[in-house]
């Protein structure tokens, strides 16, 4: 269904329901709610919310796996609801029935707009099913993944704990991982899902015996559709993600100029920076593993900043208009209270057009990337993606070996 139909059969839907069933329609319930997403292939991805009030005015949280994420931009009319994630750039538009919240997900994009068909029924707290089997295999564990994309193959880490049927995890990769996935076990199938405003996702596989996940679906948005499968392997891992990007041969520093929110040139070369070691972070306001970082490096800036540490985030947005890309970026700024300089380099988030605005990079690959500094103004390490909390220990330890790192450059 392209966007334009989708647009019209919403506004028929808004019609109808606004002549026909205002006077019968349900509230907005304080509670657990169960939406779904419908795919082009008409598969549901669900995912729970939960509706509450705080200072007297509704408000929004999704819900997956241990990710708890406030929304409190939600305006209810006494036929609809329109819950807007600015920092997303997504919103849904919802009429209310007898049976709950019918309506459409919308996500703006540069140059176009993908929707989806939404509904959500209240007081339901379970994502597949209200009942499941647990079956006989336990996932609890480490998993080594493939996905295919035509003749393509990305490996991949799945690291999963089950707990009766309920099941959370996520999956690593090279450049991030799927952030909080949350579902069951039911019976000889895996199913976990993911939505937060943004991205929705659904992961199936059949459960063939202890030690493989076959005939893997991940169905992403509206139109994706990957296979994947998953063998256990305790001992499953990514390439060294210092080792992934680098410098061109003959140099070791980099070099850039580029407005701040203010609109004044902040560079490397700059008297704040000098004697100081600097975290570059490259990222974007469209990038979830980018938000996890930030969420990871702007208390990381408040605590070292007197330390001797400089962190600069450059802002890789998919608008060229600087109008637009810089309200997007103050909507990160806010959202997680970034008192570091965030500056707006003036591309887009095409790897591409990275390198050609810094040329001594060489491979760059993913969003985030970080360059660690030293006091000399010489690139130290390059850090290719970010695997948050959803993906535990692997987020403690890196929390705890990056300090560990920039302790070291301190003292040197």
């Amino acid at each position: 269904m392209n966007n334009s139909i989708r647009f019209y059969v919403f506004g028929a839907l808004m019609i109808g329901l606004a002549s026909g069933c205002t006077n019968k329609a349900v509230e907005l319930h304080n509670g657990i709610w169960r939406g779904t997403l419908t795919t082009d292939s008409t598969v549901d991805i669900p995912f729970n919310f939960e509706v509450y009030d705080s200072l007297g005015k509704k408000q929004v949280a999704f819900l997956n796996g241990r990710e708890r994420l406030n929304i409190n931009d939600v305006t209810e009319t006494p036929d609809s609801v329109f819950i807007s994630t600015p920092l997303y750039e997504g919103e849904i538009r919802a009429l209310k029935s007898t049976e709950g919240l019918v309506g459409t997900w919308i996500k703006h994009l540069p140059g176009k707009t993908i929707t989806m068909p939404f509904s959500a029924e209240a007081n339901q707290n379970y994502r597949f099913v209200k009942t499941a089997d647990t079956g006989q295999v336990n996932v609890t564990g480490r998993w080594s993944v493939q996905f295919y994309k035509g003749m393509d193959t990305t490996f991949a880490v799945g690291e999963f704990e089950q707990s009766g049927s309920q099941v959370t995890g996520s999956f690593l990769t090279t450049t991030g991982d799927y952030r909080f996935l949350s579902g069951v076990i039911d019976r000889n199938t895996f199913m976990v899902s993911a939505f937060s405003g943004s991205n929705p996702m659904l992961f199936t596989a059949d459960i063939t015996d202890q030690d493989n996940l076959l005939n893997g679906k991940l169905y992403a948005g509206p139109g994706t559709v990957m296979r994947w499968s998953a063998r256990r392997d305790e001992d499953a891992m990514l390439p060294d993600a210092y080792k992934i990007a680098g410098l061109k041969s003959g140099n070791d520093r980099i070099s850039f100029r580029f407005n701040d929110l203010d609109g004044n040139a902040v560079s490397l070369d700059d008297k704040r920076f000098q004697d100081k070691v600097v975290i570059v972070q490259f990222m974007g306001s469209w990038c979830p593993n980018c938000m996890d970082e930030t969420a990871f490096l702007a208390p990381f800036y408040d605590q070292y900043k007197t330390k001797g540490v400089e962190v600069i985030g450059l802002a890789y947005e998919r608008y060229k208009e600087p109008e637009k890309a810089k309200a997007a970026v103050l909507h990160l700024k806010d959202r997680f209270q970034v008192h570091y300089p965030l500056l707006l380099t003036g591309y887009t988030n095409d790897k591409g057009q990275v390198e050609e605005s810094i040329p001594a990079l060489d491979n760059f690959s993913a969003f985030p990337t970080t360059i660690i500094i030293d006091k000399s103004g010489a690139v130290y390490k390059i850090h290719t993606g970010f695997n948050g909390p959803a993906t535990g220990k692997h987020y403690t330890d890196f929390v705890q070996e990056f300090k560990h790192e920039i302790d070291s450059l301190l003292a040197q």
